[in-house]
């Protein structure tokens, strides 16, 4: 099936420092887990529950690999557009094992820093802030009139 592939998109924090090792071939690899969760209200009991899943992610593009080694940390809030890949390998009993992960490749996926670090405090002051949206962002990104004075008229 030409022209299909796979796109995943998580936001989450990372759960410890990445990791930054060295191919034979001299090319730099981070690999990092990143935390997503949800929340809910218990319909029975009433209480607050949160379930939380961990994502492997493995970067081989070397610009982003530059970005992770000198920005990310543990509980880097991070956005990772990569494809999810499973891969098999044999552990040292001789057991077959499966691994997923979002791969960020040479080409392609991205990573994009989104603030404050959450788990343990501060914020890198390297790291992106979260934008502001001003009044004219808020009403559609376009410049409207103020007040309640559209005029309706189209100029062509």
């Amino acid at each position: 099936m030409a022209g299909h592939f796979s796109q995943t998109i998580i936001l989450g924090n990372v759960g410890k420092d990445p990791e930054i090792r060295t191919t034979q071939g001299g090319q730099k690899v981070a690999s990092f887990t990143l935390a997503t969760s949800e929340t809910w209200k218990d319909k029975q009991s009433g209480e607050q529950r949160e379930k939380t899943e961990w994502h492997r992610v493995v970067c081989w593009n070397e610009g982003v690999t530059s970005v992770i080694e000198r920005f990310v940390r543990k509980g880097s809030k991070v956005q990772v557009v990569g494809q999810n890949q499973t891969r098999k390998w044999t552990d040292q009993s001789g057991q077959d094992r499966y691994t997923t992960e979002v791969v960020i490749k040479r080409f392609g996926g991205d990573l994009v820093l989104c603030g404050e670090r959450g788990g343990d405090g501060g914020s890198s002051p390297q790291q992106s802030q979260p934008r502001q949206r001003n009044s004219q962002q808020r009403s559609g990104g376009w410049d409207a009139p103020s007040g309640d004075n559209l005029d309706d008229e189209i100029p062509f």
